[in-house]
């Protein structure tokens, strides 16, 4: 049987600041207008590659990861952010007297916001490109860190689309420059989906390259509309969800269904 870890105590706080950044982003949109905002908040930016080539552009001061770590970016990029002291800044518990002692032995820092999101690797996919070219935009530092930040949400931020950056903004404006408990769960939980969508894709992907069939098989949902009501009129309705990154086999017309209507419509339709 599996050893199951016990939980990690530190000092919990509902508002934590953003004194620290790390952003690496393959899609651009809004990441300097962001990062103009965090810069205004004293905030210290860290990135890689073409997001810290973006930022310079833009005249924001951010600091190459590889300087941070003292460890050059290697293997055609493949290795960028793998290091102690990008997971160590991102999962060390605050106020954890042991992890507050290993850190500071390690020269490492913490880290309160990681900006990312993944290779695209479905676009690639889906342009027909070659197995190869398919199997090199498979993120590997994107989803760890990812995962890291996600996981510690209790003192870290996981932001991982452009769609949140206001938001993002308008919590630090409301809290002194700090990210609200309640904030970092909902985009914590936004992060493992995103997570288990991107691993389902290369998983069904890559199965359907082998031609044969698989033990596991995960599907990805989204959910499109809550029902009207449930199969009787007190109960709570369920809701309608879509296969991710595929339409609805059917168009709502008119008003809100509910479950009774769907019902009708599913045993009417031509087999």
């Amino acid at each position: 049987m599996a050893h199951i870890l016990s939980a990690v105590s530190g000092t919990q706080a509902d508002v934590v600041p953003i004194t620290r950044a790390l952003i690496s982003v393959s899609d651009k949109r809004g990441i300097v207008e962001l990062c103009t905002y965090l810069a205004s908040k004293n905030v210290e930016l860290l990135s890689t590659g073409g997001t810290a080539a973006k930022l310079r552009e833009a005249g924001l001061t951010c600091i190459d990861v590889s300087d941070y770590t003292g460890s050059p970016e290697c293997l055609d990029g493949r290795v960028k952010t793998l290091h102690p002291k990008v997971h160590g800044g991102l999962l060390g518990v605050r106020g954890n007297p042991k992890h507050e002692k290993d850190m500071e032995e390690n020269g490492i820092g913490k880290i309160d916001m990681t900006i990312l999101n993944l290779y695209p690797f479905e676009a690639t996919v889906a342009k027909g490109a070659a197995f190869e070219q398919c199997i090199e935009n498979i993120d590997i530092g994107g989803p760890s860190m990812l995962r890291s930040t996600a996981k510690n949400h209790a003192f870290t931020t996981i932001v991982t689309s452009p769609d949140q950056y206001e938001e993002v903004k308008k919590c630090m404006e409301e809290n002194n420059g700090g990210t609200t408990l309640e904030m970092r769960k909902r985009f914590a939980a936004r992060a493992f989906s995103l997570s288990a969508a991107y691993d389902s894709a290369i998983a069904g992907w890559f199965t359907k390259e082998l031609g044969e069939s698989t033990d596991v098989v995960t599907r990805v949902y989204k959910p499109e509309f809550p029902l009207k009501y449930g199969c009787n009129p007190h109960q709570k309705p369920a809701g309608i969800l879509s296969l991710l990154n595929s339409d609805l086999p059917f168009t709502v017309l008119n008003g809100t269904p509910g479950y009774i209507n769907l019902f009708a419509a599913s045993i009417s339709y031509p087999k």
